[in-house]
């Protein structure tokens, strides 16, 4: 296999997204068990979120007119009249001068325009010492401020967390419609790679680092994984097990046989599973230059490079956008980044993307990258790194100083 008409990252992403469908299968799940799936649905709220208006704080029910002015030295009297409990409906008006005790998620009484504190005033025989003034609208939450009815309330490719299914529950939306989770294929190459949990290795060769990495990757990116094992670089077999796993799985990733030699079979293979075959074949990156990239019959098949960070990088590149874009999700950048300090110039070939693993250190309240630097076959590099450091292809490096941004490795 040769290298030709090889892609910048940005050609392969935008080859990627032309190519790439969501799977079109839905689902439905109770909302207790939808957490990490993708909305296949918009979700419109049947009802107002506070439905009654409520106080935010231990305090007492007021007109905030009959507190201004109030202060330590000089305070307003009200007049108690009644304590509100929760879950009571509250029909009673609050009159001028006159307080409400109030607790926490209260209903505020009719007439009522504010909540004082409680540690701002003092009962003394239901005499209501306020000892600071209230502004109109403090501590309240009005009708319909957190959700309102026949507002969307989700949108469709929402990824589903914890704050998501809150608010599902707070408006009493039991089930939604999601799109079932993707399925990923994995399969490892080489006549040299060991499962990973032989114990005793024979000079020559090495364990299978990629599948554990790689299914990690997968899962952290809401996607289930299918395991093919480990094939031999002979290319009957590796078709044999790769058209296998093809037939199970949404999208095939395969690791170890993209890069440049007589026994690289990850093109042929591609090719073989269907058509159009292979779309892109090395990207201009480091690290992860052997890279491929092609669609078989609608489905999307990724070649890795062997090397473990290269691996990763790659498929924290492409194979998680490419996990997005297959179940529907909106989010198809690198996220969690932070914002750091350049510890050191970074010297980078124009026309090439590259991605520095970089280690976060808080220096003074700031936060710096420290460049981990070293060989794409060295998996302790990324053991020692909090993220990586994109150099664009547009430039020849970045200064001490400069502020990047780092994306975090999860």
């Amino acid at each position: 296999m040769l290298f030709y008409n090889v892609k910048t990252v940005e050609e392969t992403i935008d080859i990627i997204k032309s190519h790439v469908q969501p799977i079109s299968e839905v689902i439905t799940l109770p909302i207790g068990g939808a957490s990490g799936y993708i909305l296949a649905e918009d979700i419109v709220s049947k009802e107002n979120v506070p439905a009654f208006a409520r106080s935010t704080v231990d305090g007492y029910a007021v007109h905030s007119k009959d507190t201004f002015g109030s202060s330590e030295s000089m305070p307003s009297f009200l007049t108690l009249t009644n304590e509100i409990k929760m879950g009571e409906e509250v029909t009673t008006p609050l009159g001028d001068g006159e307080a409400m005790y109030i607790p926490t998620g209260g209903m505020i009484p009719p007439g009522c325009d504010s909540i004082i504190m409680i540690e701002h005033c003092e009962d003394i025989d239901g005499l209501l010492n306020t000892y600071k003034e209230v502004a109109p609208g403090e501590n309240i939450i009005s009708v319909g401020e957190d959700v309102k009815e026949n507002e969307i309330l989700l949108k469709k490719g929402t990824k589903l967390r914890s704050q998501e299914l809150g608010i599902l529950g707070s408006v009493g939306h039991a089930n939604v419609q999601v799109y079932r989770k993707v399925i990923v294929g994995y399969l490892s190459s080489g006549d040299e790679i060991m499962p990973y949990d032989t114990e005793q290795l024979q000079v020559g060769q090495v364990r299978d680092i990629n599948q554990l990495t790689i299914s990690t990757l997968t899962k952290e990116a809401g996607a289930d994984l299918v395991n093919g094992g480990i094939v031999p670089d002979d290319y009957e077999s590796f078709f044999a097990k790769a058209k296998e796993l093809y037939n199970q799985v949404d999208l095939l990733v395969m690791s170890g046989g993209s890069s440049v030699g007589t026994k690289d079979y990850t093109t042929d293979v591609i090719a073989a599973l269907g058509e159009p075959g292979v779309l892109v074949n090395g990207v201009s990156v480091k690290p992860g230059k052997p890279t491929i990239f092609g669609m078989a019959n609608q489905k999307p098949v990724l070649g890795l490079p062997g090397h473990p960070a290269s691996a990763v990088i790659i498929y924290k590149l492409f194979g998680e956008r490419l996990i997005h874009l297959l179940n529907g999700s909106t989010e198809h950048e690198l996220p969690n980044a932070v914002e750091a300090n350049l510890s050191q110039n970074l010297p980078s070939s124009p026309g090439r993307s590259d991605y520095i693993r970089v280690q976060l250190k808080n220096e003074n309240n700031q936060w710096w990258a420290y460049p981990v630097l070293g060989k794409s076959g060295l998996i302790s590099t990324l053991v020692e790194s909090d993220g990586m450091v994109e150099i664009p292809s547009e430039k020849e490096g970045i200064r001490q100083g400069e502020v990047v941004s780092v994306y975090l490795f999860r």
